[in-house]
């Protein structure tokens, strides 16, 4: 995938907040995200540009299907790779931080492969 680590973020946070909330609008984004409303609006403006998301005229955001599958895929990594953390010891804060800039440059090798030790290993996290 040849996207930035930022456009990334931006729609694992819609997926995120529409799980949670039913919908999303910018400054729901803004606010989960702790950035300006301005910055928002400009990144959101370039995912919809590029087919990631739509807006519609009540400023509502939803994620296209590519976009959905961008940031479902994001998701996994990050829940998998905090699990792992978590279950290694590390603190559920600090493995949350961590497993968000591990999940952008792990390789999809690797990433099966710690999704695989988590499962067989673990049976709190199997599928």
């Amino acid at each position: 995938m040849n996207m930035k680590e930022s456009a990334q973020n931006y729609l694992e946070t819609i997926l995120i907040l529409s799980k949670k909330n039913g919908s999303v609008r910018s400054i729901d984004i803004a606010n989960y995200m702790n950035y300006t409303k301005a910055s928002i609006s400009v990144a959101m403006k370039h995912l919809r540009e590029d087919a990631y998301i739509r807006i519609d005229a009540n400023g509502q955001i939803t994620l296209t299907e590519q976009g959905k599958q961008i940031a479902e895929m994001l998701y996994e990594r990050h829940q998998v790779i905090a699990d792992i953390l978590i279950a290694l010891g590390v603190s559920e804060t600090t493995a949350y931080e961590d497993s968000c800039k591990i999940e952008h440059d792990l390789s999809e090798e690797s990433f099966e492969k710690i999704k695989e030790c988590l499962y067989k290993h673990h049976t709190q996290f199997k599928k």
